[in-house]
């Protein structure tokens, strides 16, 4: 062979041995990430040949799938989509899936490793494929309760079972309907135009009761009572305080005053009856701005990543200085919560300092077979049980003392301890603030089957931190009567 014919076969050669490469690359290196991407149209052309398993709530669908013409053969249905939309999140041919369709997909479309056994099984018999199912802890009458009692106003709900952490309802407000865009035509992507951000400013797809932070107002003068309970500054919830009214800011000219109530040394009982803004601040500022810190990050502040399975927001008490951590212990400064957060405080206090995980999946299914259980798994010990049971006693004071700003949450026979809060809202507060209460009850045996936390964002004008009670107590009422209700 003379030379330049040696030369192009060698070229040849390597020619085929580049492509045999490449093909082997792309066979087995990047098979498995080639098949889920999601420009591959074939991966949603696949996910959505078959019907999807369902999310259950109380033993029921909420969810399904319905038939429908084109490369895509089946499409997600709701039931009552709005009011679950904050849990399940939505699962569009078009535009992808969030929350529990997008984590749990893989049980949902049915191509978990889990299933392989069934799916080999179905594969067999001929069967068709079938997703499984995901059994979450929700509640659907608290659900329905958290829903109806916001109505039209902007805000959110979570509900927690104290002793284990399963969150019993999930509401944000104003919500949307996944079904309207969960196919792929021209009407679905108008319908999802219309809840996007830029083209709505009320932000239906932002989930407030996990991804939104607060000034938590009042309702965080839980923490600090629990603070200064635990270091020491205060030895009995009816100990007077030595606090002047009105409090001047530490380091500063500015002074704290009051809405209502005799504060002037007031014990910490009566100052959370009340809401004694200059008893707090006080309280904070002698705990000091680390052991503040510290004893926020007990309830689960300042934690980035909290699963529930869906990501909840960080909920932030800050590092500050004496006049700003003065003010984050009364629930404004830099200060900021998640309602869901919020609730977890609530939970804190009523199963005697212990804080649980909380979280949504209870269990995976594959037909009649379960898959996996979660285990409730202790977040940490907020507090003493003695410095809970001490909180447990105030916040019965705040709903069932005729002076109490809570009254409003109050249910036959049942104890109830709450905290009223109205936040802070726009420059120089000139916004309508945040109406805020937490809660929790308790039966007569002694167990604590529910604690709640209510956030609404467009409350009545009034600054007092009877507003909470008036606009989000009535509503946290309803959501824990419709879970004792079903204990019962």
């Amino acid at each position: 062979m003379n030379k330049p014919l040696r030369r192009i076969a060698i070229f040849c050669g390597l020619l085929i041995l580049t492509l045999l490469l490449r093909d082997n690359y792309l066979q087995y290196v990047k098979a498995d990430s080639l098949a889920s991407d999601t420009k591959n149209r074939r991966v949603n052309i696949t996910r959505y040949s078959t019907p999807r398993g369902n999310i259950i709530v109380g033993g029921k669908a909420i969810t399904g799938s319905v038939e429908t013409t084109g490369d895509y053969k089946y499409k997600r249905t709701w039931t009552n989509g709005p009011m679950w939309a904050p849990v399940t999140g939505y699962s569009s041919q078009a535009f992808g899936a969030n929350q529990l369709e997008r984590l749990e997909d893989g049980i949902l479309s049915g191509n978990d490793d889990r299933l392989f056994f069934r799916n080999t099984l179905d594969m067999i018999t001929g069967k068709d494929k079938e997703g499984g199912s995901v059994v979450t802890t929700l509640n659907a009458a608290a659900q329905k309760a958290a829903y109806e009692g916001l109505g039209g106003k902007k805000g959110a709900v979570a509900a927690i079972e104290p002793s284990t952490g399963k969150i019993l309802a999930l509401v944000s407000t104003p919500s949307y309907d996944p079904s309207k865009f969960a196919g792929s035509s021209d009407k679905d992507a108008e319908e999802w135009k219309k809840v996007q951000k830029k083209n709505n400013p009320d932000d239906p797809m932002l989930n407030r009761a996990l991804r939104e932070t607060y000034p938590p107002g009042s309702t965080f003068k839980v923490v600090t009572a629990a603070a200064a309970l635990e270091s020491g500054e205060v030895a009995g919830i009816d100990d007077k305080t030595d606090t002047p009214d009105p409090f001047k800011l530490p380091q500063s000219s500015s002074k704290l005053t009051n809405e209502h109530g005799e504060c002037k040394n007031a014990s910490l009982r009566y100052a959370l009856m009340v809401s004694c803004n200059t008893v707090f601040a006080k309280m904070a500022d002698n705990v000091g701005n680390d052991k503040m810190i510290e004893q926020a990050a007990k309830f689960g502040f300042n934690e980035a990543e909290l699963d529930t399975p869906v990501r909840a927001a960080e909920s932030v008490y800050p590092k500050d200085n004496p006049p700003q951590n003065a003010l984050d212990g009364i629930g404004q400064g830099s200060n900021r919560a998640t309602p869901l957060q919020m609730a977890m405080v609530a939970a804190a206090v009523a199963n005697d300092g212990k804080l649980m995980k909380p979280y949504m999946v209870d269990q995976i299914w594959a037909k009649l077979d379960p898959l996996d259980t979660t285990e409730p798994q202790q977040l940490s010990q907020a507090m003493s049980a003695k410095t809970a049971q001490a909180l447990q006693q105030m916040m019965q004071t705040v709903v069932e003392d005729p002076q109490g700003t809570g009254g409003k949450a109050k249910i036959d026979g049942v104890k109830v301890g709450g905290k009223t809060g109205t936040a802070q809202h726009g420059l120089n507060n000139s916004e309508k603030p945040y109406a805020w209460f937490i809660s929790y009850a308790k039966l007569s045996d002694g167990s604590a089957p529910v604690a709640v936390a209510v956030v609404v964002e467009d409350g009545a004008a009034n600054r007092g931190d009877i507003t909470g009670g008036g606009l989000a107590g009535p509503i946290a009422r309803d959501v824990m009567k419709a879970v004792i209700g079903n204990k019962k």
